[in-house]
């Protein structure tokens, strides 16, 4: 696999200088920007829309990650490519016909990627891997950031590594909630190789520096 990937999780960019924020994720480090949509359904939270994220587009040099934390997420997935997304990941949990919700997102041009919430067994995304781009492994439960990185992740990347092996794919395994300095390493050794860094990156007295210690740290 090819080098690691961070994606800054724009939910704790500084929401009044948008601009400032993504034009330093543009100099810095990273590889994407990871943009987290939520609907106040599917976790308690509201974020944002397709406004905010045509804004970051307009600005962004650098691939857009689009996180749907939504119900239905298939109603909207045309629009989030329209804006700008390219690659999409939906909820297992958040979708019913998951096959044909990843060929939607391959028609409209987009990379597919499914999100596993904490409590749901990796096991189950072993027949439909072969369409997945990237699975995105929740390391807290969906909905808010700053939360605390928890330790069960660690196994669910091995086991999801494997199964990945053993079928000969490509697949990128993202891991989402309380990466940091002090958990990068680990997370790579089990196998795990995108990082979303949200509080860590933007709450930090350097936010450039913390991408540049992040990557240094998945790459070593």
């Amino acid at each position: 696999m090819n080098s690691k990937i961070i994606a800054p999780s724009m939910l704790a960019a500084d929401f009044g200088n948008l601009q400032r924020d993504t034009e330093m994720v543009n100099q810095s480090e990273a590889d994407w920007f990871h943009i987290d949509v939520m609907d106040g359904h599917f976790v308690p939270n509201i974020s944002y829309g397709m406004p905010v994220i045509e804004a970051i587009k307009k600005h962004a040099t650098k691939p857009l990650d689009v996180h749907l934390m939504i119900e239905k997420p298939e109603r909207y997935i045309e629009e989030f490519a329209r804006v700008g997304a390219d690659i999409i990941t939906v909820h297992y949990e958040s979708t019913i016909h998951l096959h044909r919700t990843l060929s939607q997102i391959e028609n409209a041009g987009c990379k597919t990627g499914v999100v596993l919430n904490l409590t749901t067994p990796v096991s189950v995304l072993e027949d439909i891997l072969p369409k997945c781009y990237m699975v995105l492994l929740m390391s807290i439960n969906p909905g808010f950031g700053g939360q605390k990185f928890e330790d069960i992740t660690y196994n669910r990347i091995k086991k999801l590594r494997s199964m990945i092996d053993a079928q000969g794919l490509q697949t990128r395994i993202e891991v989402d909630g309380g990466v940091t300095d002090k958990n990068i390493k680990q997370l790579v050794a089990a196998g795990a190789d995108a990082f979303v860094a949200g509080s860590h990156v933007f709450k930090s007295a350097n936010p450039s520096n913390a991408i540049k210690t992040l990557k240094l740290l998945a790459n070593s």
